[in-house]
């Protein structure tokens, strides 16, 4: 099948919708509402996911996110300046590491969601 694909957009849940729409909008997304309970949060035209007013535990805890990034290290020193683990509980950043294929760092957002955040090697 040969068709034009324009973007892909993830579905995520929310333990605490209010908390993750500032997370998000904290982290540099712009949102648009869509209903009281489903946001689309993008950071270009073609990159953004939909953040639902739903939380299920296993999904939340087992979703995660990639976000490439052109460099990682910039990227992981603007999340630390940004200092969210301090601002939301269960919010974690780990420290970038280096695989055979690229490095990522990760954020895990406040309803457990995990974000790899990398770049692959060129």
């Amino acid at each position: 099948m040969q068709y034009q694909a324009k973007s892909i957009r993830a579905f995520i849940g929310a333990k605490d919708f209010g908390v993750s729409r500032s997370f998000y909008t904290d982290l540099g997304f712009q949102e648009s509402v869509i209903s009281a309970t489903m946001s689309y949060f993008r950071i270009s035209d073609t990159l953004g996911f939909y953040l639902q007013d739903a939380y299920v535990a296993d999904w939340v805890d087992n979703t995660m996110l990639f976000l490439e990034v052109e460099d990682v290290e910039h990227y992981y020193n603007v999340l630390k300046a940004l200092d969210l683990p301090g601002k939301y509980n269960g919010v974690r950043l780990l420290p970038i590491r280096n695989e055979t294929w690229g490095s990522e760092c990760f954020l895990h957002d406040p309803s457990g969601i995990l974000w790899h955040i990398g770049a692959f090697n060129k």
